[in-house]
């Protein structure tokens, strides 16, 4: 009898494997001389144990098991397979002698087969099914290998953007450092004053830009650190909502509180939430006013509504928070304030909605009062 329980010496790597398992040692021999090929490694196992054996050792396209064996039959080893997670994908076809029966059939396919053949076996027939799985493996193994070789590149990708994005902040804080130091010293000239306004105002939006990369990059690698304490969302709003004014030309925000407003958040991010949000309704609202209301009357969160005039074309909702996505065409900035705000919010335990009504662009973000 020909057992091969490891592959040929000399064999490739990329050799694709397939299982024989039958009792008869004539019917292996058949089998493999019948499937062998160059690109195909045929593994012969003379009892379920053995072949339990090699399905430690080898990852397989394809299993064709004999269903009457002693000691442990087909079916046994097909459950066996299906209780396995390195084995449980595996394609089975059960191969048998015996007369055709429904039941036994219907079993077979229970305990995951694809197909359930009767001997003697039409060789064409054989051929054409080991065929069919052997393309199949192959489109896996390299959808598989393509998806690896994506993940890579993703994270050289991320890693060089948090990289470049740190090293900027020291040359841009220069960059701004001297636009206040020359807006001092050179004549208060119109001219001379507008061109440093020009260029702090870009300092200033590049500077942002920044920060948002390198906050997109910490959320994408799990580098984000919350840290959690009490605090009065109204003072933390006030605070943003005056720092937003004074950078718009006095800009008309109404800020209304009402209810409980003491909430365990990370200030910081809970700030940039705001800001975010703010900032997103004044780039898109036009000159009307902008309404904020903080509403604690919930005992299990605090909710935020922004609201300014406009709309947010209805094929832009669905992706509003996706990165780079969720963008209108005339946003300025990267397209990632949206979405930096949403994953704070998450990171709060809450949830953050965006929708028309009457006019008005409305954002709502649920802030959960316990978050440590």
């Amino acid at each position: 009898m020909h057992i091969n329980p490891e592959p040929p010496a000399g064999a490739s790597s990329e050799a694709i494997n397939i299982l024989i398992v039958d009792d008869v040692a004539e019917n292996l021999i058949a089998m493999e001389a019948l499937l062998r090929r160059p690109q195909l490694n045929i593994l012969c196992a003379a009892s379920g144990a053995q072949a339990l054996e090699l399905l430690l050792k080898h990852d397989v396209a394809l299993a064709l098991l004999d269903v009457h064996m002693p000691e442990m039959d087909g079916f046994a080893l097909a459950e066996f397979m299906r209780g396995s997670m390195r084995t449980r994908q595996v394609p089975i076809i059960f191969l048998t002698a015996s007369p055709n029966d429904p039941l036994r059939a219907f079993k077979g396919y229970e305990t995951g087969a694809v197909d359930f053949l009767h001997k003697p076996i039409e060789p064409l027939v054989i051929l054409g099914k080991v065929n069919v799985f052997v393309e199949l493996y192959e489109q896996r193994q390299l959808l598989t290998r393509r998806n690896a070789e994506l993940e890579r590149a993703l994270d050289l990708n991320e890693t060089m953007t948090a990289v470049l994005t740190h090293d900027l902040r020291t040359p841009l804080s220069v960059v701004l450092l001297c636009a206040d130091k020359l807006r001092v010293e050179l004549p208060d000239e119109p001219a001379i004053q507008r061109t440093l306004g020009f260029l702090d105002n870009s300092g200033q939006r590049m500077a942002r830009m920044v920060e948002q990369l390198l906050d997109f990059s910490r959320i994408r690698t799990g580098g984000l650190r919350m840290d959690f304490s009490a605090k009065d969302l109204g003072k933390v709003a006030q605070a943003s909502v005056e720092e937003l004014r004074q950078a718009h030309g006095l800009r008309s925000i109404e800020l209304q509180e009402e209810g409980d407003l003491l909430c365990d958040v990370d200030a910081d991010r809970f700030a940039q939430i705001l800001s975010n949000l703010i900032g997103n309704a004044i780039e898109h609202g036009g000159q009307e006013p902008i309404d904020i209301s903080l509403d604690g009357r919930d005992p299990a969160h605090v909710r935020i509504t922004i609201s300014n005039a406009g709309m947010i074309p209805d094929q832009l909702l669905p992706r509003l928070f996706e990165p780079f996505k969720g963008r209108f065409h005339t946003s300025k900035g990267l397209g990632l304030g949206l979405y930096i705000a949403d994953q704070f919010v998450r990171a709060h335990g809450g949830l953050l909605s965006a929708r028309n009504h009457d006019g008005q662009v409305l954002m709502e973000a649920l802030i959960s009062r316990r978050n440590r």
